[in-house]
């Protein structure tokens, strides 16, 4: 053989060889192409993605204020790639309200998918909820009066005379709806358990709606504590003669009597000696005398029956004690 054979016969050789590696990186690049077809189509193909957005409320013009609590949040779903799904960052999507031009009253904002933006290629396809509600009122100041409340009751035979709170009222502002209808503002319950004299504490006060604001959240109260002054009946109450020298007999022999004053006292009052008639210098025989009632100081004689008694005087000298005259 000759060298130009040879040489022709390794040339055509390695081409053989050249042209089996050319068609098997032919058949690389046709798998590699269509994975890459089969990855993009699949990131592609539509997907949904769940979403929670922000709600962003806006300041409303002064003297306007939102009395309910709206949503802040609202949930959404969102169809298309795969690939741009995953960008989506909800607080970019924030939901924007402007309350600037509502009215007062009830208001009723439809919240719609061109709201968000999303992309191109993607789709808002669910809202929740999809209409916020809106309540605005009008902000007012009003003074109110301050009341004091309070539990339990004081001790037994006395009573409140009096309360001072100081300041008397308070400053309001709130919704005029909660405001304008106030005649007053309570205070926390101030314990009265078992007081027989005056007391004072700060207390605080108790807004009748957490919306509302206050000049003041305390005030400072003095309870004044007195006898309670009450009237008690007594009856069958033994009518004593005084300052007689001669023996006696009186008719009617009892008396009933209502007399006013401190309940306390009233309670340890004794029957003894509160009615009597006066026979100071009678001489023996019949006499119609008043009856006469003594009550300790602080206290009154309301009522008494009978006004006047019948006595008789005997001409007999009283030797013996007034518990031994004749009946």
């Amino acid at each position: 053989m000759k060298l130009g054979d040879f040489n022709y016969l390794f040339a055509a050789s390695s081409s053989r060889r050249l042209r089996g590696g050319d068609i098997g990186l032919r058949i690389l690049s046709v798998v590699l192409a269509v994975g890459l077809w089969i990855f993009v189509n699949a990131g592609e193909r539509g997907s949904v993605e769940s979403l929670t957005v922000p709600i962003s409320y806006a300041s409303l013009p002064q003297g306007m204020v939102i009395v309910n609590h709206p949503p802040t949040q609202v949930k959404i779903e969102v169809t298309g790639p795969r690939t741009l799904l995953s960008l989506l960052d909800p607080e970019r999507l924030t939901l924007k309200i402007d309350p600037a031009s509502l009215a007062p009253g009830q208001s009723e904002i439809k919240v719609y998918p061109a709201m968000f933006n999303v992309g191109r290629n993607t789709t808002v396809t669910s809202i929740s909820p999809d209409q916020l509600s809106l309540d605005i009122d009008r902000l007012v100041t009003r003074d109110v009066p301050v009341h004091l409340a309070v539990e339990n009751e004081v001790a037994p035979g006395y009573t409140i005379s009096s309360v001072d709170i100081t300041p008397p009222s308070v400053t309001m502002i709130g919704p005029s709806r909660s405001v304008l209808p106030l005649t007053s503002v309570s205070t926390e319950p101030l314990d009265l358990k078992g007081l027989t004299a005056d007391t004072s504490r700060s207390v605080e006060i108790v807004p009748p709606d957490p919306t509302m604001g206050l000049s003041t959240g305390h005030v400072d109260v003095k309870v004044n504590v007195a006898e309670a002054i009450t009237d008690r009946e007594f009856r069958a109450v033994d009518v004593e003669v005084k300052d007689s020298d001669f023996k006696y007999r009186v008719e009617p022999k009892q008396a009933t009597l209502t007399i006013r004053g401190p309940a306390v006292k009233l309670a340890g009052l004794a029957p003894k000696g509160l009615a009597y008639v006066d026979a100071n210098g009678l001489a023996p025989g019949s006499h119609e005398l008043p009856l006469q009632v003594t009550v300790p100081d602080g206290m009154q004689l309301v009522r008494q029956s009978p006004d006047k008694v019948r006595l008789r005087m005997y001409h007999e000298k009283l030797t013996t004690t007034a518990d031994e005259h004749p009946s």
